[in-house]
């Protein structure tokens, strides 16, 4: 079995994380650094933001074990949003756009729509890092790129694409992110829950 750890993510920096299923040690990719160019640790705080200009995001704070590149993870909002079941990250076809897109919940809150099982990866790119996606039982790995739908939604969603990544670095938090609350918000589709979406 390939070790797994957690990512947890969140939107009021920082909080608490609920980590499980973390292995003693991770053997395989070089070791996952930060903007300053030192490696994470687990206990510590970072905010993903894109790599390069041109794209607005929403700041996450993680907090992990010791990370490797190529490490296979499980990502989950420290916080649960209040329509979903679960902060657990899932993959999910969107038939309405026809993408294959990045979700929170589980099977349960997607009902009519396929699901995906699999763990996400951090993976050398471009100016840092790129998140991947990783199918069960197959050799099938998709980059996590950005998309806007142009359908009313105010916002790009976090889709699989065999094209470009969405280019992302990790800045070590500092007390002062405690005060913020956000850079962008979540925008609610309909009546129903967000999916990982963002202005």
């Amino acid at each position: 079995m390939k070790p797994t750890a957690v990512l947890a993510l969140s939107f009021l920096l920082p909080l608490l994380a609920f980590l499980t299923n973390l292995p003693l040690a991770f053997s395989n990719g070089e070791q996952v650094l930060d903007l300053s160019g030192r490696p994470i640790y687990a206990g510590l705080s970072y905010t993903i933001i894109p790599a390069t200009r041109g794209q607005l995001f929403t700041f996450l704070t993680i907090i992990m074990e010791s990370l490797n590149c190529s490490t296979e993870l499980e990502i989950e909002f420290v916080r649960k949003p209040e329509c979903s079941e679960s902060s657990k990250w899932l993959v999910f076809v969107d038939e309405a756009i026809q993408k294959t897109c990045v979700g929170v919940g589980g099977a349960e809150g997607h009902p009519g729509q396929q699901t995906f099982g699999g763990k996400f990866r951090i993976e050398n790119y471009q100016f840092g890092y790129k998140l991947v996606f990783c199918m069960t039982e197959t050799p099938t790995c998709s980059n996590i790129g950005t998309f806007n739908a142009h359908n009313d939604e105010d916002g790009r969603r976090l889709n699989l694409t065999e094209h470009e990544a969405f280019d992302l670095v990790f800045v070590k938090a500092s007390k002062f992110d405690e005060v913020i609350k956000s850079v962008a918000s979540i925008k609610y589709k309909r009546e129903s829950c967000p999916e990982t979406q963002y202005e």
